[in-house]
């Protein structure tokens, strides 16, 4: 069924604002949960609704096992690895802005991936945009680090999830683009999840106490979690994939670190300093940039 044009228009700006509310979502429900049962809880319940959802409108299922194991891979990467890396991250102490910031560096690495995986090519005024984007990323980062006073060795162990999560969205998106790019939104997020709760069950299983503390803060954030975030961004993620080049929608991703910093300022008291401002524009026009090339 094809998106209307004012639908389509609207897409990045409405993925944007939605995915960057996920950050804050994992901020406001982690003191209930260990960030790995957060996400098995997450994944049942987005299983449940939309298995229901595919049957009731007897949604088709991929063609073949080949198709179903592809979109599979897609999930573990874009949920169980890049979810896990951001809940942990967040965990540990990293804040909101800065977690977001360095998931943000992926349209770098996808610009850097996309001629040789995809055979996309990528313009000079798209690379500079890129390059515009992460210095104003570096900004704000730096700005983050000198205001927060987080000594460097322990950022460092903070780090080291965020850097799996800006792996895994990355490797995801290209692997989408490239080996099943269109596929029924409703059956492939069974697919994409159900891999992703029994591998994120297992590791919870191993190392947290798998206990929850079911206050109506961590169930406000959890439904939050699962019908804004699980069900509306990654539906519109999947969307943008399908209908734009790896490094358009990997651009967008520029724009998350400054609304979630905007957000967190505004709901946990984060800093925002006159660098991390200018950081935040100068993302803004990178962006714009990468767009319009």
């Amino acid at each position: 069924m094809p998106v209307p044009t004012q639908l389509t228009r609207l897409m990045p700006l409405l993925f944007v604002v939605l995915w960057s509310t996920g950050f804050i979502g994992a901020k406001y429900g982690l003191p209930y949960a260990e960030p790995l049962t957060f996400l098995a809880v997450r994944y049942v319940l987005v299983i449940g609704l939309m298995t229901l959802l595919a049957l009731a409108m007897r949604a088709p299922w991929p063609a073949s096992p080949r198709d179903a194991m592809h979109i599979a891979v897609t999930g573990l990467l874009v949920h169980a690895v890049y979810l896990g890396g951001v809940f942990m991250s967040i965990h540990h102490g990293l804040p909101a802005g800065i977690s977001a910031l360095v998931v943000g560096m992926q349209p770098l690495l996808t610009g850097a991936l996309a001629g040789a995986l995809l055979g996309e090519r990528v313009s000079s005024r798209q690379w500079a945009g890129l390059a515009l984007g992460f210095a104003g990323v570096a900004l704000v980062v730096g700005s983050k680090v000198s205001v927060d006073g987080v000594a460097t060795d322990a950022l460092g162990r903070m780090l080291l999830p965020a850097l799996a999560a800006l792996v895994g969205i990355t490797a995801g998106t290209l692997y989408q683009k490239r080996f099943c790019p269109r596929f029924d939104l409703r059956t492939g997020s069974v697919l994409q999840f159900l891999p992703s709760l029994a591998l994120t069950a297992l590791v919870a299983s191993q190392v947290e106490t798998m206990q929850i503390d079911w206050s109506g803060e961590f169930v406000f954030a959890l439904l939050w979690l699962v019908l804004v975030l699980s069900l509306g961004a990654i539906s519109l993620l999947n969307l943008l994939i399908r209908s734009g080049s790896a490094v358009n929608v990997a651009s967008l991703f520029y724009l998350t670190p400054p609304t979630t910093a905007l957000i967190a300022w505004a709901m946990f008291g984060e800093t925002l300093s006159p660098l991390a401002l200018a950081g935040m524009a100068i993302a803004v026009s990178g962006v714009w940039l990468a767009r319009k090339g």
